[in-house]
């Protein structure tokens, strides 16, 4: 299974190949627009056509964004958009400033036509987790979801999308890039939430209930949702 990201290589344009930069870019919007997340707050990536409830901050290969700066403005604004003349560019300046991590994860669905989610942080989330090496991605995914919920994946079905968020741990700021599979869940097992990673439940969840379960969830997971509602 390849995955692949959809960035734009002209403003505006979007198009469905590898991503061709230094680090891969999240899955673009419609208008070829790319977003990485800091909790509940986003920083865009546009070349133009910025929404109007964005505060608009200015990049260029002259005046490059420092990651320092970046967190400030988000300390005031909940979204701002960098705009930029080339979005993978902008994005690879952006991404070297932080330690680069890899995840995958998934959303698995039983024969009830029920969903896999767990709850950490008082929040409804998806099971994900760090790559480990010479573990393939869809490895990756499938392993972490038995780890953090006890259900043992049957098959990956699909890539679904890919995304970016940042937190600070311990005074490291890192960037996370996720990538997220469609999978189909074995019957039968044990849900067994992983607690040492803070996991204090698990539960299959309707697949008609799932947009009312994750209103409170981080837009990563409301991403990762809109696309397997869209890709079913």
């Amino acid at each position: 299974m390849t995955e692949q990201n959809v960035f734009p290589n002209q403003c505006g344009a979007a198009q469905n190949t590898p991503s061709s930069g230094r680090y891969p870019l999240p899955t673009a919007d419609a208008n070829g627009q790319v977003r990485v997340y800091f909790a509940d707050k986003e920083l865009l990536f546009a070349c133009d056509n910025i929404p109007e409830d964005y505060h608009i901050v200015e990049d260029s290969a002259d005046t490059p964004i420092s990651k320092a700066k970046i967190v400030t403005f988000l300390e005031t604004y909940n979204k701002i958009a960098l705009r930029c003349e080339n979005i993978q560019q902008s994005f690879d300046a952006i991404a070297e400033q932080f330690v680069w991590v890899e995840s995958a994860g998934g959303v698995a669905r039983n024969s009830a036509d029920e969903v896999l989610l767990i709850r950490r942080n008082e929040r409804w989330d998806i099971p994900k987790g760090h790559r480990e090496e010479g573990e393939s991605v869809e490895e990756c995914a499938a392993r972490e979801v038995e780890e953090e919920t006890g259900v043992k994946i049957a098959g990956v079905e699909r890539f679904l999308c890919s995304t970016v968020h940042c937190y600070n741990i311990y005074g490291k700021w890192e960037m996370k890039y996720t990538s997220w599979y469609a999978m189909r869940a074995e019957e039968g097992c044990q849900l067994v939430p992983q607690r040492e990673e803070g996991i204090i439940d698990v539960q299959y969840i309707p697949i008609c209930e799932v947009e009312s379960a994750i209103k409170r969830s981080f837009p990563t997971i409301k991403e990762v949702f809109k696309t397997f509602f869209t890709k079913r």
